[in-house]
């Protein structure tokens, strides 16, 4: 039927057709204007008037609309110059990007609402985290290359390019932090510098392209003195006690066969020849050297986001292992260096913890720390400590290994399940059976005397005793309780403190941080503490 045959009985005023479709008049007329749903025809008055077709048209713009699709688009499929099927294919990949961008906008959102963030850090997070493929790619690849510039490490550098940086089309919130972490990373310093460091010393030492098997051999290197390590961290051992020269050894022994040792060479200063052949001075301090210059944490962090990015395990950090092994070889610089110092210190067996002597010492500091356990609840067990990173349960936990170490040690029956829990549900009642215990075999016949290693057994019961002051010290920081307590003991541990550690590094992974000031006037405790790197305020 022509438009003019219409039945007048059947147009509707745009007041009606948008009392019937429930649009708004407003958007009728606008759409009437751009030809998406013009009216059947106009009055004398030029006032619109719309037949049933038209109210099929408008229902079909609008469900059109709610799906997203524009004007144009809309008016292309209502004039039959593409078709429904054409159109809708093309908006579903428009909305999969659209839905992509909301899913990352709203990660970002999280990620804001997880962290602080200034305005400037908004901006910052919203920019990196809408870039295309290509633009990740390209930020990337100029990082990359501007970093290593003219170095000669074309191995390390095809790894850098090669690696795969980009978010996946439907990105967990961990995946968008990592990708924001990352940009934060590439963007400031710290990892430009590490890279930069890693590189020089890989073109020192190894320049040029390295095959498989080298990149294979380093690899099972690194895993080997991570395994040695965390297996020793796990039993306890001290980087900076005699007992980690073993472990060195092991190191050191797997790593002279290996291209990191016999690919240095040719830089080596004069007494390298031969000197790598066998574990000792020069060896030891050559890996610590590389050990030292390999210790790039921000590089290490961008693999781990990469892994985050790409939806693979994150490899176990080796920070605290490399921390450890580093400490280790610090201490122990050549095979028997610390059990030779400390062999010469033991000689001296004359007992310092005079008037009473050592078992008197190791039995008030055991009742006064077990007097601090006594007024603690179950409630203050997260409190923070000065021990970075232990809460007070943890402290506590530590404090009752400590009389099961040394009491097995004085038994002859070592004890190698530092991770287990030593508390149960009674934290005072597992301190003093421990403390108890320890002092019983403390007072065995002779075992004062007796030789432990290169130590009279009176050393064993000297290190509970210092172990003791020093982390009942950090009881009672952390409670807030008074930090003077057994003045007299406390300044007779100093000078037997400085005397055993004196020589030891202060360095990270090792027992004790570097010593801090305090003030003159302050309790003798306090200067213990300090001298043990706590912070004394």
């Amino acid at each position: 039927m022509h438009v003019d045959e219409v039945d007048e009985a059947v147009l509707l005023s745009i007041g009606e057709v948008a009392r019937r479709t429930g649009l708004s008049v407003k958007l009728i007329r606008h759409w009437s204007d751009t030809g998406v749903v013009p009216p059947a025809r106009r009055t004398a008055a030029g006032y619109r008037r719309y037949d049933p077709a038209s109210l099929g048209r408008l229902e079909l713009a609008r469900t059109l609309r709610d799906l997203g699709l524009d004007l144009a688009a809309i008016r292309d499929v209502l004039d039959r110059e593409h078709t429904l099927t054409r159109v809708a294919a093309a908006h579903v990949d428009a909305l999969e990007v659209r839905i992509r961008l909301l899913r990352t906008q709203q990660a970002v959102l999280r990620s804001v609402a997880r962290r602080t963030t200034t305005a400037e850090g908004l901006a910052f997070m919203t920019r990196t985290a809408r870039m295309s493929a290509a633009e990740r790619r390209s930020l990337i690849h100029e990082f990359v290359t501007g970093t290593l510039a003219e170095l000669d490490v074309p191995t390390y550098r095809r790894e850098q390019l090669a690696a795969v940086v980009d978010l996946p089309e439907d990105p967990t919130d961990e995946q968008v932090d990592a990708w924001i972490e990352l940009s934060e990373l590439v963007a400031g310093p710290e990892l430009r510098a590490g890279m930069r460091r890693l590189a020089e010393c890989s073109a020192r030492h190894a320049p040029g392209e390295h095959d498989e098997s080298v990149l294979r051999a380093m690899r099972q290197l690194a895993e080997d003195w991570n395994r040695r390590v965390a297996a020793a961290m796990r039993e306890g051992i001290a980087p900076d006690s005699p007992a980690a020269d073993s472990v060195v050894a092991a190191v050191v022994t797997a790593w002279i066969p290996t291209p990191a040792n016999t690919g240095v060479a040719a830089d080596a200063d004069e007494d390298a020849a031969g000197a790598t052949d066998s574990d000792g001075a020069p060896a030891r301090r050559r890996l610590l050297e590389q050990l030292t210059a390999a210790s790039e944490p921000s590089v290490e962090r961008y693999w781990q986001l990469l892994c985050v990015l790409n939806g693979r395990p994150v490899a176990p950090g080796v920070a605290d292992t490399g921390a450890w092994l580093k400490t280790a070889l610090r201490a122990n610089p050549a095979p028997g260096a610390r059990a030779g110092e400390l062999a010469a210190l033991y000689g001296a067996d004359a007992d310092a913890w005079r008037p009473g002597g050592v078992l008197d010492a190791c039995e008030r500091v055991q009742n006064a720390v077990a007097e601090l356990l006594r007024d603690i609840h179950p409630d203050q067990f997260d409190l923070p400590t000065p021990c970075a990173g232990w809460d007070i349960r943890t402290l506590i936990d530590h404090i009752v290994w400590e009389n099961l170490l040394w009491g097995g040690l004085a038994r002859g029956f070592p004890r190698t399940d530092v991770g287990a829990d030593h508390l149960g549900d009674d934290h005072v009642g597992a301190f003093r059976t421990a403390a108890r215990d320890a002092l019983t075999a403390f007072r065995r016949p002779g075992m004062l005397d007796r030789r432990f290693g290169p130590a009279p057994g009176r050393r064993l019961v000297e290190q509970l005793v210092i172990e003791l002051l020093l982390h009942g010290w950090d009881l009672a920081a952390a409670l807030g309780r008074p930090r003077d307590f057994l003045p007299d003991l406390a300044e007779l541990a100093l000078p037997v403190v400085r005397e055993i550690y004196d020589s030891l590094p202060r360095t990270p992974g090792g027992s004790f941080a570097p010593p801090r000031p305090v003030p003159p006037a302050a309790p003798a405790l306090d200067h213990l503490a300090g001298y043990l790197g706590r912070t004394v305020t």
